[in-house]
């Protein structure tokens, strides 16, 4: 089988999490009997299949099934030769109304003119995938009119192999020491960017958020404001090459977000074996057990407690971060890979049947 694993605008989002997202379903697919192309054009770009036209050949590539991870006019192309040609058609859910807000200058107004976009671009599938059970409902809510299925995002263990490594460079680096409280990923106001600089001004602990940050035309006044003149205790690192280096000089992991369809970063987090705390969302109850893998909070305050108490009892880190490797283990690629194949396989038999 041939399957069209496609991400509009793949260069610019290789830093997100939906580009980390897509680079995990090929690498599990890699594993799996499915020869995976990643561009809709014979050649493998858009200027090959130009040539080929003009030459009197078929510009678009042979696939059985066509897997969609954008939402942009290219996908739109995309969907619309799958439907005429009748050839399976699956869209991912990355992207909700809900969690585009609060993500960059403008994003909250837009929300709503996003939703109904949404709702028709994703009713045009065979089938919806989504990370969670939580943004599945989130989506039927829109309505969206297709079959909608949850599917984990899964973490690739072997790319952080090697993370504990890393610790003294990028600790010294970023000049960190002690208890390092730790975020991963782009710094937005809906990744909780306001509590953890809140709490950095409470406490003593160092603050570290690895990820890159807008500071153009199109940051939020809270990144920019946040990100200009930081807590004394909080760095922002902007990128950084190796993730290996941002879990291995942490020991806290810390996301208060406000939004989330399940949050890579967090299972990356866990399984480097790091104490996580979270806020209290609905998409991370299906996941995550507070106790046992993770802390979650609610307040400010019982995030501060939840600091205070991870610094005063080593024993306690070590447990929660044991346990929460055990829990990234249940979302390893080889079980994304398998789930992929075998939804590409039944779509694939229902469309000759």
């Amino acid at each position: 089988m041939r399957a069209l694993n496609y991400l509009e605008l793949e260069s610019r989002l290789n830093r997100s999490g939906i580009g980390t997202s897509v680079d995990q379903q090929r690498a599990a697919l890699a594993e799996t009997d499915v020869e995976v192309l990643t561009s809709p054009w014979t050649g493998g770009s858009a200027s090959d299949g130009l040539e080929r036209a003009l030459m009197g050949h078929d510009p678009i590539a042979d696939f059985d099934v066509a897997h969609c991870n954008m939402i942009g006019p290219g996908t739109v192309a995309v969907a619309r030769y799958a439907r005429r040609n009748d050839i399976p058609l699956v869209l991912h859910s990355h992207v909700t109304k809900e969690d585009f807000a609060e993500s960059f200058r403008g994003s909250t107004y837009l929300a709503g003119s996003l939703g109904r976009y949404l709702r028709w671009f994703y009713s045009q599938a065979d089938l919806v995938l989504c990370p969670s059970e939580y943004t599945k409902r989130t989506i039927e809510a829109y309505p969206v009119d297709a079959p909608i299925r949850p599917i984990s995002n899964g973490v690739d263990l072997d790319s952080l192999e090697g993370y504990e490594d890393c610790r003294t460079e990028y600790r010294e680096r970023f000049d960190l020491e002690g208890m390092v409280v730790f975020a991963v990923g782009n710094v937005f106001e809906r990744k909780g960017l306001t509590t953890f600089c809140r709490l950095a001004q409470e406490t003593d602990y160092e603050f570290a958020w690895f990820g890159p940050y807008d500071s153009g035309p199109h940051a939020s006044k809270t990144v920019k404001r946040w990100t200009g003149n930081p807590p004394e205790n909080v760095t922002f690192t902007g990128w950084v090459n190796d993730k290996r280096g941002a879990f291995g000089a942490g020991d806290v992991y810390l996301f208060p977000t406000k939004a989330e369809n399940q949050g890579i970063a967090v299972l990356e987090a866990m399984a480097c074996r790091k104490a996580v705390v979270l806020r209290d969302i609905p998409v991370f109850e299906e996941f995550y057990t507070h106790g046992e893998d993770c802390l979650k909070c609610e307040t400010r305050d019982e995030f501060r407690d939840a600091l205070a108490e991870l610094e005063a009892n080593p024993d306690l880190r070590e447990r929660l971060g044991e346990n929460a490797r055990a829990t990234a283990e249940e979302h390893g690629l080889e079980r994304v890979g398998e789930r992929l194949a075998s939804i590409y396989r039944e779509l694939d038999d229902n469309a000759t049947h």
